[in-house]
């Protein structure tokens, strides 16, 4: 639930900000913000101490995971400077179904028919959404 309601504020507070920043440096400047705040976290908790025994492979798919990240963050901030934070962020979620239908394939994770229902009607909350502004 606090990632839920943190992702809403995410949507808000950017739109705010945005307003007459280049999208691409007000995502450098959140990205500073993030990278600051979970270092913190890590040495905090002390769990700093467990990065030399991070393996490679998690090092680049953690790496990949990153630019994955970078890349969405960048497309949203754009999306934002275009258009309203209400319809940005419908489209934004309908990310679940692509992380749904990935892990089926690359994580061969089973998708139960009541989950495909489910993300059926999320994806078409989303576009009803767009379609009602």
């Amino acid at each position: 639930m606090i990632a839920a309601v943190a992702a809403a504020a995410t949507a808000i507070l950017a739109k705010i900000g945005i307003e007459g920043v280049p999208s691409n440096l007000a995502t450098a400047l959140r990205t500073i913000v993030v990278l600051i705040f979970a270092w913190a976290i890590v040495f905090a908790r002390r769990e700093h101490r467990a990065l030399s025994t991070v393996k490679r492979r998690s090092f680049v798919f953690l790496g990949l995971s990153g630019v994955a990240t970078g890349a969405s963050w960048l497309a949203y901030y754009h999306a934002l400077e275009l258009a309203p934070a209400s319809s940005v962020a419908p489209i934004d979620k309908v990310s679940l179904a692509f992380t749904i239908l990935m892990a089926a394939l690359i994580l061969k994770e089973h998708i139960s028919l009541r989950t495909g229902f489910g993300v059926a009607l999320q994806v078409g909350g989303a576009l009803l959404t767009l379609w009602s502004a």
